[in-house]
């Protein structure tokens, strides 16, 4: 049997434990990583292979932190490394 993974369940209550801007801020980085993805697609449609590798980690001094993310670009016909 597959275990359910309950993501909606687990976003909806780890959103009620934030203020609003906190959520708002949430849901641009949400809205940004669409249509990020819609842009590796893009781009992968054109012919060339798109990976997204973490450069640094951004601290927000309260023990708060995220990663930051710069593509590495193959055109097609070479090999990745």
């Amino acid at each position: 049997m597959t275990p359910q993974t309950r993501v909606k369940e687990r976003a909806e209550e780890q959103a009620s434990a934030m203020t609003a801007d906190q959520q708002a801020m949430i849901r641009m980085v949400a809205n940004d990583l669409h249509r990020l993805n819609q842009s590796v697609m893009k781009a992968v449609d054109a012919g060339v292979s798109v990976e997204l590798v973490r450069s640094a980690r951004h601290h927000g001094g309260e023990g708060n932190w995220g990663d930051l993310l710069i593509p590495v670009i193959v055109t097609q016909g070479r090999n990745a490394a």
